[in-house]
């Protein structure tokens, strides 16, 4: 991934194993601009929605892909699913319209949502606590290690855990960890596919937000603006489409 201050695309991240305060040389995603974003360590792409089922027509008429079910959780969600390919995905996430629930989830913002929103993004590892120590040795804390599952529609439940904070880092845009323990990841079940060419952000305070990206052990192209807010230019079949 390029650094913070060019104009290429982003998406690289390290989280787990040995590293020194940014990860190895070898370690690191720097792709060019044009180039999709699929490389192992970006997980997913958090999509927040209000409606689940007008946000998934809507997103099939602008980019000609249609999401598929990706499966209920027990927070009261939903979600639908997106490859970027074999091991990276884009996540609608709504309420879960088949919930039996008075009150809307809470979960990243849900509950006070009213469009949608580009919420946050994941990387994954495979040593979780790892990358956990890590990152506050350089400053940042994750949050507390926690397990989560979702049901799938064939009923298989996968389960996973992952870092959750009470307020997520830099408005979203530090990434969350997530460690898959086995099970078979999302963007492995033949997802549709398509593109993901870049994935920025804003924030008032560019400078802080790197300093933490590079506690995590990753990097994302961070611009001064005047709210925080990330950015994906998705390649699709009905021309470039920008979620935010």
């Amino acid at each position: 991934m390029p650094p913070p201050s060019s104009t290429g695309p982003t998406g690289s991240c390290s989280p787990s194993g040995n590293r020194r305060h940014r990860p190895p040389e070898r370690d690191r995603h720097l792709p060019r601009k044009g180039s999709h974003v699929t490389e192992p360590q970006l997980d997913h792409i958090v999509y927040t929605v209000p409606d689940l089922a007008a946000a998934v027509a809507d997103f099939t008429v602008r980019t000609g892909v249609s999401p598929v079910p990706g499966g209920r959780h027990p927070s009261g969600t939903a979600n639908y699913l997106v490859g970027f390919g074999p091991t990276s995905y884009l996540e609608i996430l709504g309420p879960d319209p088949e919930a039996d629930a008075t009150d809307r989830p809470a979960t990243f913002g849900l509950d006070t949502l009213t469009e949608p929103r580009l919420a946050t993004w994941a990387v994954h590892t495979d040593d979780i606590e790892n990358a956990v120590s890590l990152a506050r040795e350089h400053g940042y804390d994750p949050g507390e290690i926690q397990p989560l599952s979702r049901r799938r529609p064939d009923g298989v439940l996968l389960s996973w855990r992952l870092t959750r904070r009470t307020e997520r880092g830099a408005d979203g845009l530090v990434p969350f960890l997530i460690d898959w323990t086995g099970a078979e990841h999302p963007a492995s079940s033949r997802l549709p596919q398509l593109g993901l060419t870049s994935l920025t952000a804003t924030h008032p305070d560019p400078t802080a937000v790197r300093r933490y990206l590079a506690a995590v052990g990753v990097e994302l192209e961070v611009t001064a603006g005047p709210r925080a807010a990330l950015e994906a230019l998705l390649d699709t079949p009905r021309g470039p489409v920008t979620l935010r």
